[in-house]
């Protein structure tokens, strides 16, 4: 699909223009997206918006942030993250009664920057919470709210590689924009992808702004691979927890976390077999809600030698070696 004219008023960049004035098109062709600062922004997130959440959100140095591209591992990162930093991480196995991932989707645990709904105010819910507050944001680095950036808050990034990620995000959006209808052709899909233009894509640049922050503030910026984390979970797990100064007592304490956060229990948990989050950026979408059981599939890694041609996966390789050509990153699973 060609992608609108901005048609740019004479002497306006485009970070000044209305969203409305900006490159758009419509994912999958059922949601739209707007082109901002380079990155790909659901229509319902205006610039409006996004500027006031930039100025306007206030961060504490206490703060901890969690930030991914879609569909790299956050639900599972929400859970350990708001285990690691909660009591409940030294409860019994079989104590359900103070674990609030029994009664809540992690999503509704750990809420999220970029599901700010303006009639409520950019503070709301976070003004409210106690310290320190962990909460998410799927914006690349280069969007994030100034206060973040100047803070001593410490921030968690989760990657993955990206034929996973794409497949993961095909199974996902087929579940949510196409109940009960064929799945969306997985050659547009992989089109789509690699062109950048999906929630906040493109994927590789997003990965490159968190990577180079890792590498020039590692006291601020921990860097978590998906694979790394399904390898060596409690070595990972021990790295996390660390970083975040909950550095855990025994081993006992990381197996109980694990097993909380574990994508089989929380799978067969009630609440994320029925249920659904409400986004209210999502544009129109927003009002049929996305179902929690849409958040927990197979959670593997190498799913997409299952899908993938090998024209697909020649194409997205080729694009990830031109991206991260001399950043030192790989996302290839060791």
């Amino acid at each position: 699909m060609a992608t609108k004219d901005s048609s740019q008023p004479e002497n306006s960049s485009p970070e000044s223009l209305p969203s409305h004035q900006l490159p758009e098109e419509l994912f999958w062709e059922a949601v739209p997206l707007y082109q901002h600062e380079g990155f790909w922004l659901p229509r319902g997130l205006d610039t409006q918006l996004i500027q006031a959440i930039q100025e306007q959100f206030q961060a504490r140095d206490d703060d901890v942030l969690l930030a991914s591209p879609m569909k790299t591992g956050t639900t599972w990162l929400k859970a350990l993250c708001y285990c690691i930093m909660t009591s409940i991480r030294e409860g019994d196995d079989d104590d359900e009664v103070g674990d609030l991932l029994v009664k809540n989707n992690p999503h509704d645990c750990v809420p999220s920057l970029h599901l700010i709904n303006s009639t409520d105010g950019v503070q709301y819910p976070f003004s409210g919470m106690p310290s320190p507050r962990l909460y998410h944001a799927h914006f690349p680095y280069s969007i994030l709210p100034e206060s973040i950036k100047n803070s001593s808050c410490k921030i968690v990034y989760i990657a993955r590689n990206p034929k996973d990620t794409l497949v993961s995000l095909w199974h996902f959006y087929n579940k949510f924009l196409r109940p009960n209808q064929p799945a969306f052709p997985l050659e547009k899909a992989v089109d789509s992808f690699c062109r950048g233009v999906f929630r906040f894509g493109p994927f590789h640049e997003h990965v490159i702004q968190y990577w180079e922050e890792s590498k020039r503030m590692p006291h601020r910026v921990l860097f978590l691979k998906y694979e790394e984390l399904i390898r060596d979970p409690k070595g990972e797990v021990k790295r996390l927890a660390s970083f975040l100064g909950r550095p855990f007592k025994d081993e006992d304490e990381v197996e109980k976390v694990l097993w909380r956060c574990s994508l089989g229990r929380l799978k067969e948990l009630e609440v994320n077999k029925n249920g659904k989050i409400f986004v209210p950026v999502e544009s129109s979408d927003s009002k049929k809600g996305i179902p929690n059981s849409a958040y927990f599939r197979l959670g593997t890694v190498g799913d997409w030698k299952n899908h993938l041609t090998q024209d697909m996966v020649e194409r997205i390789d080729e694009l990830t070696r031109e991206k991260f050509e001399g950043t030192g990153l790989s996302l290839e699973a060791s």
